[in-house]
């Protein structure tokens, strides 16, 4: 019954060149297609960071598409080839976070494509709608809107890390080229890096975002994240040599930890 009349919010990030003029076409041309989209010029499809692909989640979104030029048609030559590694990095970032990875479309229009323009606005709608809502026990997802929001958060905090947005930006380096041992990393392993760094630094912005709340214990993080102890201790460790987190008291003969964002929060009141 709810599925039957959602109708999905959608965000397109459409480059200046090829996808929003094709855009334009659709619209002077006066296809018909859902209007259920909202539209972002943006000057290159390379330009969309993989944190702002999520941001409109938290802003009431169901679903995102970057579309830019056809590849080798890149106004900026290699734009569109960004564009493809970063959307694929972060479909890794929602499958883990147990996302439907489908609320993200990436594909490429030209200019003179109006028509296809408004077939893949329309597809989009369509595959939303059978994903459902975001944030909606009746979606695939099965996520409260609470749930999800603070799943987009934690998503949002690793695509902003140094490990996730160096491994994006030397994806193609890395597997084009040898090291100085002559080895060359497969397309595979680099996937493997990928989920690994994912999955670490998943559990420390969800550490960050926990302690920002307000004093937690390595047990009441654990028992909130459903980890064991041991891991969520090792990556508070972690946080607290970097300055992420810090010692706030100990109650008892337990430790207790804030990020630096609740303290000067604090300060400031």
């Amino acid at each position: 019954m709810i599925r039957a009349a959602f109708e999905p919010s959608i965000v397109g990030f459409l480059c200046n060149w090829c996808s929003y003029a094709g855009a334009d076409l659709a619209g002077t041309s006066r296809l018909s297609y859902p209007t259920n989209l909202r539209v972002i010029r943006v000057m290159c499809s390379g330009r969309v960071d993989p944190e702002l692909m999520l941001e409109p989640f938290l802003r009431g979104a169901d679903g995102v598409m970057v579309l830019g030029c056809h590849p080798a048609d890149c106004h900026y030559l290699s734009g569109n080839y960004q564009a493809e590694q970063r959307v694929h990095c972060v479909w890794m970032v929602l499958e883990h976070l147990g996302i439907d990875k489908g609320r993200l479309c990436l594909d490429w229009v030209s200019a003179a494509e109006g028509a296809r323009f408004a077939e893949l606005v329309a597809e989009f709608v369509s595959q939303v709608k059978r994903i459902g809502p975001a944030g909606h026990e009746e979606s695939r997802e099965e996520l409260s809107r609470q749930d999800f929001i603070w799943r987009v958060r934690v998503g949002m905090r690793v695509t902003g890390t140094e490990k996730f947005r160096w491994l994006v930006g030397r994806q193609k380096a890395l597997l084009d080229d040898k090291n100085v041992y002559e080895e060359q990393l497969s397309g595979e392993r680099l996937r493997d890096l990928m989920r690994t760094v994912i999955a670490e630094e998943s559990i420390r912005a969800a550490i960050e975002l926990l302690t920002e709340a307000g004093p937690m214990s390595v047990k009441d993080m654990a028992e909130a994240l459903k980890l064991p102890a041991r891991t969520v201790l090792e990556h508070t460790a972690y946080l607290k040599r970097y300055g992420f987190v810090e010692l706030h008291d100990i109650l008892g003969r337990t430790p207790r930890y804030v990020s630096p964002r609740y303290t000067q929060a604090k300060d400031e009141i």
